[in-house]
């Protein structure tokens, strides 16, 4: 479904991935594992199309990443949590959350909705809050429902347990496991495995900008 060969992904002067090679199949879990600065972002944000590679391939279901324009990459059914959520201030959260319709367009969006709201209840129960009035963990919640609205084949998630009380991260676990139950195809980027292991299909280890199997 997703496979990526000797990735360079350079920030300025600096070569932050090395030859980075992974591959995901239809319906897997797989781990992104590695130290903070070790390049797990930088790889979730390549695929995105929010850093530009060097060179190296990166293909889904045969489409070409590596020529597509980030704006395109939703279209393909791509959901993306980022670390630091990045929810729009001014916006409440089912504003935020609807983003990816405004932007792409999803026309079965209100069923989509509904779906993500039966996994995620909490989203339903802030959906008119202020996005800044949610605790860290809660903006945690919000920001998965909006990659969940658009990310009908795969979910890219950045760090879904880090900095979150721990009964947070224990119902993010709960949400992950019902998610891979449906089959949905999902790459965690985590410093550890302390709360994914047991859902893990496959592990990678990144370690200085290289990636190798566990």
């Amino acid at each position: 479904m997703l496979e990526v060969k000797t990735l360079n992904v350079d920030i300025g002067p600096i070569r932050i991935l090395q030859d980075a090679s992974l591959r995901i199949e239809a319906g897997e879990m797989v781990g992104l594992i590695g130290r903070n600065g070790a390049g797990k972002t930088t790889f979730l944000r390549s695929l995105m199309g929010l850093l530009n590679a060097v060179s190296g391939q990166m293909k889904f279901d045969n489409v070409d990443l590596t020529v597509l324009p980030s704006q395109k990459r939703a279209g393909l059914g791509f959901g993306y949590m980022p670390e630091d959520r990045k929810l729009v201030p001014s916006l409440t959260v089912e504003e935020n959350i609807m983003i990816p319709v405004w932007a792409v367009g999803i026309e079965d969006w209100e069923a989509r909705l509904a779906w993500v709201y039966s996994l995620i209840p909490e989203a339903r129960e802030f959906r008119n809050r202020p996005a800044t009035s949610l605790s860290g963990g809660q903006q945690k919640l919000a920001a998965l429902a909006r990659a969940l609205l658009v990310g009908k084949r795969m979910l890219l998630l950045d760090e879904p347990s880090e900095g979150i009380a721990p009964a947070l991260a224990k119902r993010m676990s709960e949400i992950l496991s019902n998610l891979k139950a449906e089959g949905v195809t999902i790459l965690i980027a985590e410093s550890n495995t302390a709360h994914c292991a047991e859902l893990l299909d496959r592990m990678y280890v990144v370690e200085r900008g290289s990636v190798t199997s566990a």
